[in-house]
């Protein structure tokens, strides 16, 4: 099969690779119909994620169809349209049994392992370990692009955003980042009724998607000098009960803690890659919590009923869509993504 092989920092290539087996009961083969790329995957090409070694097949999001499944597998069928979670959970460990499959420790203490530590999503067929417990069924009548974000993106922006922010109704919340994690919190905050949702961003381009589809009654530019000024001024008690942090740079999660009000919350979304200085002295009597976090996926089988009843429209994040054999290309859209006004690109088979 056609594979998108990871070769070392700046080093990717899509070549001829040996077609997945099965190797445990509880595997799936599935053949890729949809996949997509995201921001870790450029965190990888960086070489800041050492783990990932050369020759590693990248990517945790895949829509698709079962070819194999092992002798352990009864949930699923050959034939059947699945998602599939960037979190592969045992469902049986003491953290997947709490609903923290994020650290599956029989996916060896992390359950993001796909694209990672095992192979991942951008070829051409994927082996999904645990795949009674790490595959989300597809309802009828949806297509791939209504249910790719299931795989990462929408669950990440609702659970580390929404839910650790514990966004409530006529709160007044602050994303930083409006990217295509920020674009997803924003998107899912709606649901708690928040008084406000202000989508705070360098490029014109995100902050007016980020009111059309997203939610956003708000649009701060950050390049501008009072743009924390401008936020206040829009808060109800000159400060935000909720502020979202989703670029993963320590300059915005600083401002992240010049923005919250007192008893408010700061959500860590962002990957972050460097020390962030934590300005205690000033925060330890403001009451602030502070929440952070690998994603779980778990919401997603919630999160795809609404897409199917029609509550959540995902659609908008698809700006630019390419041949699976093109990923090369796609790549170099999405690396570059303000000057191609560019969310998420999306690969067909």
């Amino acid at each position: 099969m056609k594979a998108l092989v990871y070769h070392g920092p700046g080093k990717k290539s899509w070549e001829e690779i040996p077609d997945p087996v099965i190797h445990d009961p509880n595997d799936v083969i599935v053949r890729v119909e949809t996949t997509t790329i995201c921001g870790t995957d450029l965190h990888i090409l960086k070489g800041d994620v050492p783990a990932v070694t050369d020759g590693r097949v990248l990517g945790h999001e895949a829509v698709g169809t079962i070819v194999e499944i092992g002798s352990g597998v009864s949930k699923f069928a050959v034939g059947q349209r699945v998602v599939v979670n960037c979190i592969t959970t045992c469902g049986t460990c003491s953290y997947c049994r709490v609903g923290s499959p994020s650290h599956c420790e029989s996916a060896g203490g992390i359950g993001w392992i796909l694209g990672h530590l095992v192979n991942g999503t951008q070829a051409e067929y994927v082996r999904i370990p645990f795949g009674e417990t790490s595959l989300h069924s597809i309802p009828s009548g949806l297509s791939d692009e209504e249910v790719i974000f299931m795989s990462d993106i929408i669950p990440t922006g609702y659970e580390m955003g929404v839910l650790n922010g514990k966004v409530k109704p006529g709160d007044d919340v602050v994303v930083i980042g409006a990217g295509p994690v920020g674009l997803s919190a924003m998107t899912t905050a709606r649901f708690m009724g928040p008084r406000t949702i202000i989508a705070v961003d360098l490029d014109p381009f995100r902050l007016e998607a980020a009111m059309r589809d997203f939610g956003a009654t708000h649009a701060v530019n950050s390049g501008q000098a009072d743009w924390m000024d401008q936020v206040r001024s829009i808060c109800r008690h000159d400060g935000a009960d909720v502020v979202m942090e989703a670029v993963g740079i320590p300059p915005t999660l600083e401002a992240a803690f010049h923005l919250v009000r007192p008893t408010g919350h700061v959500a860590n979304i962002g990957v972050h890659g460097a020390p962030v200085t934590l300005p205690i002295d000033q925060l330890w009597i403001q009451n602030i919590t502070v929440t952070m976090g690998l994603v779980n996926g778990i919401t997603a089988p919630t999160l795809i009923d609404l897409v199917e009843a029609g509550k959540l429209n995902v659609k908008p994040l698809a700006t630019h869509r390419f041949a699976l054999d093109e990923i090369i290309e796609a790549y170099d859209v999405f690396a570059n993504a303000a000057a191609n006004h560019a969310l998420k690109v999306v690969l067909h088979a």
